[in-house]
């Protein structure tokens, strides 16, 4: 027991100090746990040699992140998804494991007869890392774009398939249809116990101490490890149980509560578990090396295939379909719980298991940087792609080829340079006080959703990235008589609205430019770049919030509230 507690001392010491390394150099801290394991651990420096302290260390960090997975997924989102999500997902997930079975199969890996490295490895190549990808986009600020919730949401039905799989893998040794389909009863009825008593029982005891935040976390922990006995009681597993738990507690009332309050023990034992894995890590081989840098190759060459195909193919642009695929390809923080429980249940080689170790580790810090300049990857790769004869949505048929066509005889009036929530309620606005305005209108966006909604209401738009100076020229923005640049700054890319004001004003000296500002600082630069006019939301949201506390003040509310329900019903935004 002295022996463990001094095992974790250590893991947790090692764990900070290659912690705050990784911080300052801006790298995923993961790695930095594997690294700090591998040092400490029995093939690096050789502090750590227990096997049990390894194996017990694991075993907590790996419950305790399963848990919390399971509290993340929202299943109301899953239900919610749109045909463009399900599509892509079915299509990564389905063909990325069709292509990863022939591909290990074909360099020599064993699929069946007690080897099932092959099998695993497709598995691991075919999920993706949601602590990276949300992490960089969320700095990116992109979650809320359409490449941003596309990926999340194939995110979130990756976490499902690997459920399923964690499923059926303790049968994988001996797979008849009868011994599968017991496991999956076995799993149905774990999930239907979980659900019901998460359903009808746990929201009253959770009332009752919703004020004693010790117990709120007590008893999410006694949940974790309740359910996990019961599993490993049905020959599944802890770790099956501990995903099952928090799954059916994610949509229970008091959900986010339990998160908040065990986020912190959470990454106390994750942070256990990635060290517990990189003491497992043998010094490489230059055979373990190479197969890491196949399965590195193979996962983003695959992810492009399986992920950027699917979302042409349903004509949502050359840009919208790479953003995705750039932002999916590496391998997951799940990818390495999947092999670790191969490896314990011997159904894959330990050298198997160290490659896709080191091609997690590839992939963490080559798609971190990948996905921190996506845009800059996305518009070569456009070129490349466009030049062999692909065709991106302002192409892709002869009646949408004319929306493209406003710089050659058929500009607006009025030219709203990209569009997001604002030109939508502005759209909307002019649909009900002047609709006869809208034929002097023209949108130029890049979002696939944006361009097929305003075709479909007989808005002008133009595909285009309106940070290219060549976009602008052919959008018509030097006959246009008034610009309207509504995105705030945090939202485009590759430009901000001084830059676009400065080049629509080179293109067109007498327009008249309205744009946004972000900050207060930024109203004076948008000025002296040319804009004529310059709108600042959080102005126009304040006079808004001071007429509700007159009302409040005047018991009005309740009509307040209910003009505004009469003027949200009458609304028909693109974006909702």
């Amino acid at each position: 027991m002295h022996e463990l507690i001094a095992d974790i001392t250590l893991c947790i010491l090692v764990a900070w100090g290659l912690g705050l390394a990784a911080h300052f150099s801006r790298q995923p801290l993961i790695l930095a746990y594997l690294v700090g394991g591998f040092l400490i651990g029995p093939f690096g420096l050789g502090f750590v040699k227990s096997q049990e302290s390894i194996a017990t260390i694991s075993e907590l960090g790996l419950i305790f992140m399963l848990f919390m997975i399971g509290l993340e997924i929202d299943l109301k989102k899953i239900i919610r998804a749109g045909r463009v999500i399900l599509f892509a997902a079915g299509g990564q997930l389905i063909g990325g494991c069709l292509l990863g079975v022939l591909f290990f199969v074909a360099i020599g890996l064993p699929l069946g007869n007690g080897g099932f490295d092959a099998l695993y490895l497709t598995i691991a190549c075919a999920l993706s890392s949601t602590v990276i990808i949300v992490k960089v986009l969320y700095e990116k600020r992109e979650l809320d774009t359409l490449p941003g919730r596309i990926t999340l949401g194939v995110l979130v039905l990756q976490d499902i398939f690997a459920i399923l799989f964690l499923a059926v893998q303790p049968s994988l040794g001996n797979l008849q249809i009868g011994i599968v389909l017991l496991s999956i009863a076995r799993v149905a009825g774990l999930v239907a116990t979980a659900l019901i008593l998460s359903r009808f029982v746990l929201p009253k005891l959770f009332h009752q101490i919703a004020r004693r935040p010790e117990l709120v976390m007590l008893g999410a922990l006694a949940w974790c490890f309740l359910i996990g006995e019961i599993a490993e009681r049905l020959h599944l597993s802890r770790e099956m149980g501990s995903l099952v738990a928090g799954v059916s507690l994610s949509t229970f009332p008091y959900a986010l509560d339990v998160t908040a309050k065990v986020t912190t023990l959470r990454d106390f034992f994750i942070t256990l578990f990635f060290v517990a894995l990189g003491m497992t890590i043998p010094i490489p081989t230059p055979a373990v090396i190479g197969l890491a840098l196949i399965v590195a190759l193979f996962t983003v060459v695959s992810r492009v295939v399986t992920t950027f195909l699917p979302l042409y193919a349903m004509k949502q642009g050359l840009r919208a379909s790479l953003l995705p695929a750039i932002n999916l390809a590496q391998i997951s923080e799940f990818s390495l719980v999947v092999i670790q429980v191969g490896v314990s249940a011997g159904h894959i080689k330990t050298q198997t298991a160290s490659a896709a170790s080191f091609a997690f580790v590839i992939l963490a810090v080559l798609s971190t940087f990948a996905i921190g300049r996506s845009d800059e990857v996305s518009r070569l790769a456009i070129g490349g792609l466009k030049r062999i004869g692909l065709r991106d949505l302002d192409h892709s048929h002869d009646g949408e080829a004319d929306h493209g066509e406003a710089g050659h005889g058929a500009a607006r009036r009025i030219v709203i340079l990209g569009f997001f929530r604002a030109a939508s309620a502005l759209l909307a606005e002019i649909e009900r006080q002047n609709k006869s305005l809208l034929d002097q209108i023209s949108v130029v966006d890049f979002n696939p959703n944006v361009f097929h909604a305003l075709t479909e209401r007989g808005v002008h738009v133009i595909y285009g990235d309106i940070s290219n100076f060549d976009t602008l020229a052919h959008a018509g923005v030097g006959q246009a008589e008034l610009i309207i640049l509504s995105v705030p700054d945090a939202l485009l890319k590759g430009a901000n609205n001084e830059k676009l004001v400065r080049h629509v004003r080179s293109l067109n000296p007498n327009v008249k430019i309205v744009s946004t500002a972000d900050l207060l600082n930024d109203v004076g630069d948008l000025y002296a770049a040319g804009a004529d006019y310059v709108t600042v939301t959080r102005i126009t949201d304040a006079h808004e919030l001071y007429e509700v506390i007159e009302a409040a003040d005047k018991r009005l509310l309740k009509d307040k509230r209910e003009e505004m329900d009469r003027l949200l019903s009458k609304r028909r935004e693109v974006l909702p």
